[in-house]
């Protein structure tokens, strides 16, 4: 029986964290088209509408994934080897990690990363309550961004875990690139599982990102109120308004912050100006063919092993295989 979890290791420092929140804002607040990495929505507060828009009937891609982890559990953790150290990049909320955990019994260490350092500490405390033989170790970091595994996690094959669209939060080069990183952090001969969300109708995917209960345009506009509170901004929240629309061309949806008249902000004592209509670009959401992402995933070294969809192809979840050392 695993010992009770561990204290939350950071991989960086809090102040580096900090510091580079606060150059990331000012480079895209000062570009010619104003942006804000969208790894920056998940504060705690961020993290807490986030689980909310997973609930809410518009929003198809938390439920039909939890559907095929559920109804594909055993298949897809036939997979793991056994003894291995299961790495859930950007873990969250706990709901779908409960389904594998549930159904790989042989996996002996998890390490959940994710940049909200406090709804991590408490999802992990969760978990290794429920899964007292399995070692819970919890790593505060970007995971986007080389980090530290814990000791205990190391001399073991590894698994990675990459549910919840968020691949397709990146551009296709970048999600290569994460893939090619994800490579390099699970090392020789891993395995990656990674949820996908696909090409469908139009409507369906203005609707996910337009709820009609505004939970989406708080969740966007919670970003502003982060800044404020943790750079001493100065924005005037309701000045912005929420957008999210899908551009067909280039197969993704993407939310902004629009500003409603013109106005300023003042962060980290610089004053960013704002045109009435102005965006801030905040996110992506890239929709992927079957082939598309398995072509994808070649190119960044990872061998298709299988992969699951359910009955209308809203989504998928792959297994792919690093056969060698990564390249």
């Amino acid at each position: 029986m695993a010992s009770p979890a561990r204290r939350l290791v950071r991989s960086d420092p809090q102040d580096d964290a900090q510091a580079a929140f606060a150059r990331d804002v000012i480079a895209g607040l000062t570009a010619a088209r104003k942006s804000i990495p969208a790894k920056y929505f998940y504060d705690a507060e961020g993290s807490r509408l986030f689980e909310a828009i997973t609930e809410l009937p518009e929003y198809y891609p938390t439920r039909t994934e939890t559907r095929i982890l559920k109804d594909n559990g055993a298949a897809i953790v036939r997979h793991f080897p056994t003894g291995a150290t299961l790495v859930e990049f950007g873990s969250g909320s706990s709901v779908k990690i409960r389904i594998v955990l549930a159904a790989a019994d042989k996996l002996a260490v998890y390490v959940p990363v994710d940049i909200s350092a406090e709804f991590l500490a408490a999802e992990a405390a969760s978990l290794q309550k429920d899964f007292p033989r399995l070692s819970v170790l919890p790593v505060a970091a970007d995971f986007t961004k080389p980090f530290v595994l814990p000791a205990a996690a190391v001399k073991r094959p590894r698994v990675g875990f990459f549910p919840g669209s968020t691949i397709g939060n990146f551009e296709p080069r970048q999600a290569e690139n994460f893939l090619r990183h994800a490579a390099r952090m699970l090392g020789r001969d891993s395995t990656l599982i990674v949820g996908v969300d696909l090409v469908k109708d139009t409507h369906i995917l203005h609707a996910a990102y337009n709820d009609a209960g505004g939970v989406t345009a708080r969740f966007n506009l919670n970003l502003l109120a982060r800044i404020n509170r943790d750079l001493g901004a100065d924005f005037d929240v309701d000045g912005f308004a929420h957008r999210a629309i899908y551009d067909d061309k280039l197969g993704r949806i993407e939310m902004h912050l629009v500003s409603r008249r013109r106005q300023r902000a003042s962060v980290c004592r610089r004053v960013i100006e704002f045109e009435p209509g102005e965006r801030i670009h905040t996110e992506n959401s890239y929709k992927y063919t079957l082939a598309n992402f398995s072509s994808l995933a070649r190119q960044a070294g990872w061998t298709p092993l299988a992969r699951w969809t359910d009955s209308g192809e809203y989504f998928s979840v792959h297994a792919l295989a690093l056969q060698g050392a990564p390249r």
